[in-house]
């Protein structure tokens, strides 16, 4: 009987150990979501799967071109995943030609898969303020994104993680190129 006693606490104190450790790899390591919608195409697709890193901030400033997620501010467990495109202290703007101007210089960038119709609110110079970035989805005719008011300039405080690994489909499976 105590050897019974002795087996069941073991594998119970090991279940414990695994769900303690899945916890913290899940709430501050990394963590999979799901892309929704066309807004990050052709870098990713509707229905993948990543893995987030959760980690790597913590030790360095998110960089032009990451791709990250961050909560939509008006919708419960809604999240957005998009390119970081400007950084702290910088000024954008987006130009009647679709240009995207870095503190009045044309970003060289290769991620946007068309020129961009509407500037939204970056039609007029937004100075962005010490921990604040400007992020576009990569379908930048087809993406809520810093643009529109109801997204604006993404706080760092607000910065879950940095898109990893895709997980699925397994035919795309592999690291997330941000450069």
């Amino acid at each position: 009987m105590k050897k019974v006693l002795k087996e069941i606490l073991s594998t119970s104190l090991y279940l414990l150990g695994v769900l303690c450790i899945t916890y913290l790899v899940i709430h501050f390591v990394g963590q999979r979501t799901q892309v929704q919608g066309s807004s990050m195409e052709p870098t990713l697709s509707s229905d993948d799967n990543l893995i987030v890193d959760k980690i790597s901030y913590r030790f360095h400033d998110p960089e032009r071109f990451d791709i990250i997620v961050f909560p939509f501010r008006y919708e419960d467990n809604t999240y957005y995943i998009k390119r970081i495109i400007g950084l702290p202290g910088e000024t954008v703007q987006i130009d009647e030609a679709g240009n995207i101007l870095i503190d009045g210089e044309i970003l060289k960038e290769s991620y946007g898969k068309e020129v961009i119709h509407n500037p939204g609110r970056a039609y007029e110079t937004i100075t962005l303020g010490e921990d604040e970035y400007f992020v576009l989805g990569d379908n930048r005719n087809n993406s809520t994104d810093s643009r529109d008011p109801s997204v604006g300039n993404i706080r760092r405080e607000e910065i879950i993680g940095r898109a990893w690994i895709r997980i699925l489909p397994l035919d795309k499976i592999g690291f997330i190129k941000h450069r």
